[in-house]
């Protein structure tokens, strides 16, 4: 217990560190390459943040742990929703742009759809057993590619004017700090995620339960870190992007590798957790929406002109996450004593 502790305290350190230099550095690359802090969000911060879940579900696969696999990534999504933006919108308000809110969170809820009805076989085609196959992965990979080519086909005029600040680093500079800012995710990710999982077997959690909650928090605290230190340094693009991107990158890249190295079987409980990540997404839009409406009705003479996520909504999100993890938490105690 005392090592799974000093595991789990030492993974906190390094992902806090290391989400500081992934930022500063991301930052750097994106002004110096004439990039949009949106871009770099979307890809560079995602995939690094996205790291840990890749590692674990890697691992988690070619171990036969389809329970961890799955429950990484849609426990991993929702607290990436409910959980991280809502802390973030909490501490400093977020601006979303437009096209994020056309374009990106509705890409992100065609990926949870999508990952419902080809890991429902047993209700959609009326198959024996439902599973995630190596036909489905390639698919989602195919989706990626299509998200990939979406992203890099950004214009910079959708960039902020404010958003541009003279960089402090050159370039060879800003990626050496970059790539020290994501070993330092990867490592500190791995660490707090043995930690957390060693912690909660000695309690008996089940392996689903862990897989949506330990393993999922632990592999998010990337996404968490980088995203309040973002949002501090007054960077709500690459805090936003960082968010949608990964739980993009989560469903049809980490799932879509995961499927094609081993089949992967899907229990049909965890549905009610597919819809919860439909339903957050719905729920952030909705929120972003309702918000730009109201500060425009009500609230004119705030200097929030545009679409923020700001500390109201951060509250609401993160209370729906308190509620969903009580739940699961609730539902895996009623299984294990029936």
């Amino acid at each position: 217990m005392l090592l799974a502790i000093v595991s789990l305290l030492g993974g906190f350190v390094l992902l806090i560190k290391g989400a500081d230099w992934l930022v500063e550095g991301a930052s750097s690359i994106a002004q110096r390459l004439g990039l949009s802090d949106l871009m770099i969000g979307l890809t560079v911060v995602s995939f690094g943040t996205s790291a840990p879940e890749l590692i674990v579900n890697i691992i988690a696969s070619f171990q036969d742990n389809a329970g961890i696999a799955i429950g990484n990534v849609v426990g991993s999504n929702i607290s990436n929703t409910l959980l991280i933006l809502g802390i973030t919108a909490i501490i400093a308000p977020l601006a979303v742009q437009r096209s994020t809110i056309i374009k990106e969170i509705p890409f992100m809820l065609l990926a949870s759809v999508t990952l419902m009805i080809m890991a429902n076989d047993m209700i959609v085609d009326g198959y024996a057993i439902s599973e995630l196959s190596r036909s489905d992965g390639m698919a989602f990979l195919g989706f990626f590619i299509v998200f990939m080519y979406y992203t890099f086909g950004l214009k910079n005029k959708e960039v902020q004017e404010n958003g541009h600040t003279k960089p402090r680093l050159s370039l060879w500079k800003a990626w050496g700090l970059f790539a020290i800012g994501l070993s330092g995710l990867v490592l500190g990710g791995k660490l707090a995620v043995d930690g957390a999982i060693n912690i909660a077997t000695l309690f008996g959690m089940s392996e689903t339960l862990i897989g949506l909650t330990i393993v999922a928090l632990g592999t998010s605290l990337p996404e968490l870190a980088a995203s309040i230190v973002a949002a501090r340094k007054g960077k709500a693009d690459i805090a936003i992007g960082n968010i949608v991107g990964s739980n993009i990158f989560n469903i049809f890249w980490i799932l879509g590798i995961s499927a094609i190295i081993k089949p992967l079987p899907f229990e049909p409980i965890i549905n009610f957790d597919l819809l919860i990540v439909i339903l957050s997404t719905i729920m952030l839009f909705v929120l972003i929406h309702n918000g730009h409406l109201h500060r425009r009705l009500f609230l004119w003479w705030k200097q929030e002109k545009g679409y923020v996520l700001n500390k109201t909504e951060g509250v609401y999100l993160l209370s729906a996450y308190v509620f969903y993890i009580g739940y699961i938490i609730y539902r895996d105690i009623t299984i294990s004593i029936t």
